[in-house]
């Protein structure tokens, strides 16, 4: 939840996030306050490095 300003007033919203979780349940990437153009590719490119990492 985050404060915004909408219309002149002040609300409480949420802030679109994503979490990369690797397979050893250790946090690996966070995106906070995401756009969602181009936000799927650079998720997918942290999971292919990611999965490169483990082979």
């Amino acid at each position: 939840v985050k404060n915004k300003i909408m219309y002149g007033k002040k609300v409480k919203g949420i802030e679109r996030s994503t979490f990369l979780i690797g397979p050893d349940g250790v946090l690996r990437e966070e995106w906070r306050g995401i756009k969602v153009a181009g936000h799927v590719d650079d998720v997918l490119k942290a999971v292919k490095d990611l999965k490169q990492e483990a082979a």
